[in-house]
């Protein structure tokens, strides 16, 4: 449930700055009509985004067929690249966001094509849906004792949040630091990826694709991951009550490797942060 709180809340988070940023921007260029068209485009993408979640959950049965093992193959590894490549972006990209959705806004206005202004809202809230149902049915497949109703309860609560918090940052003023935000839930989410890839790795020993081997460690007296906290900590972080040497390997490497492409500005040399801008020491803005 933790891991599905986590999901949610970053992105639907992600969603609600989205389209406060718009929102606010066109207030502020004297065009608070077009609204409408991000209103309607919001709501367009959570239903688009809603019915691509019952086609995935219908879908789920036929492609059983396959395998079941192959397909939670590719649904693992495949939550684990797409996570990856978000945290990847936003670790380089988050500072430009708001210029950039300024631009497209400006853009079709200067056009007169308004109806750009909803899809710019489309777009960015359906992306953003599409990619928490991916990365939830990566979820359930790893975590075996993840029922439905917990990870809808760990959901919806990551969604209350995320609009909790989208009204700190436009409502109460500056209050809430964004990039700190992404900040920690990328960290999170590292944790989150590197537990499914090790998961991932895991899976292929028991079906003989890699070698298996005794358990590195047995910590289930202790804290079993298949009981209520151990379940928690296994779909937030990835722990395994016995794990094997591989496992432990894949977690540990994918962890360096993410925390490179998660957080630049910690491994580039001639960075400092100022506030919640990070930028190059010797670059100067006119």
């Amino acid at each position: 449930m933790g891991a599905t709180f986590v999901v949610v809340l970053r992105e639907g988070f992600e969603a609600a700055l989205l389209l406060g940023i718009v929102y606010a921007y066109l207030a502020q260029i004297g065009h608070p009509e077009s609204r409408r068209y991000v209103t309607l485009g919001g709501a367009l993408a959570v239903a688009a985004s809603i019915v691509m979640g019952v086609a995935v959950s219908l879908l789920s049965g036929p492609l059983a067929d396959v395998g079941p093992d192959v397909i939670a193959l590719v649904v693992i590894f495949g939550a684990v690249a797409l996570l990856t490549w978000h945290g990847w972006w936003m670790g380089w990209h988050a500072r430009e966001l708001r210029g950039a959705l300024q631009r497209r806004v400006d853009a079709a206005h200067a056009s007169h094509q308004l109806w750009m202004v909803g899809l710019i809202a489309f777009t960015g809230v359906f992306r953003e849906g599409a990619e928490t149902v991916l990365f939830l049915w990566g979820l359930m497949t790893q975590i075996e004792d993840l029922t439905g109703w917990a990870a809808l309860a760990g959901a919806a609560g990551g969604l209350l949040g995320a609009v909790g918090l989208g009204w700190l940052v436009f409502q109460g003023g500056r209050r809430l630091s964004v990039l700190r935000f992404f900040g920690v839930t990328s960290f999170l989410i590292m944790f989150l990826a590197a537990g499914l890839f090790s998961a991932g790795v895991g899976r292929l020993q028991g079906l003989g694709f890699l070698p298996g081997g005794d358990p590195l460690w047995d910590t289930s007296w202790l804290l079993d991951d298949h009981g209520n906290a151990g379940g928690f900590l296994a779909g937030l972080i990835g722990y395994r009550a016995r794990p094997s040497v591989l496992e432990v390997v894949a977690y540990v490497v994918y962890l360096a490797g993410a925390g490179m492409l998660f957080f630049p500005s910690v491994f580039r040399p001639g960075t400092r942060r100022n506030g919640d801008v990070t930028e190059p020491a010797q670059t100067s803005r006119v």
